[in-house]
């Protein structure tokens, strides 16, 4: 019970917002299809291993929603960098938090 509850905050604050701010970058960065699929395919294939651990580890579960939600992580920190789908979402968020950090 504890842990489908925390696997529930976990896509709520971590897994939704992740997408949906993915969604939003691509559509203002104008980025090339290839790019928009590879990430999607990142999300679809660690967004359920990120659940999955969520439902088994409920305590990491909640300190990672509440992290990302007051701004303390960044979603993009739980996907792996190394696998080539995701490395170009990774990016994309890397470049605009450094963006930011300069204005």
């Amino acid at each position: 019970m504890i842990s489908d509850v925390a696997a529930w905050l976990f896509a709520l604050f971590v897994v939704g917002p992740l997408q949906a701010e993915m969604r939003e970058r691509f559509d203002g960065a104008n980025a090339p299809v290839e790019q928009i699929q590879q990430s999607q395919q990142c999300i679809a294939s660690h967004g359920p291993r990120l659940l999955q651990r969520a439902s088994e580890e409920p305590g990491w579960a909640v300190a990672t929603a509440v992290g990302v939600a007051v701004g303390w992580t960044s979603p993009v920190q739980l996907l792996d960098g190394r696998d080539p789908n995701c490395s170009t979402l990774v990016r994309l968020f890397q470049n605009e938090a450094d963006e930011e950090g300069e204005a």
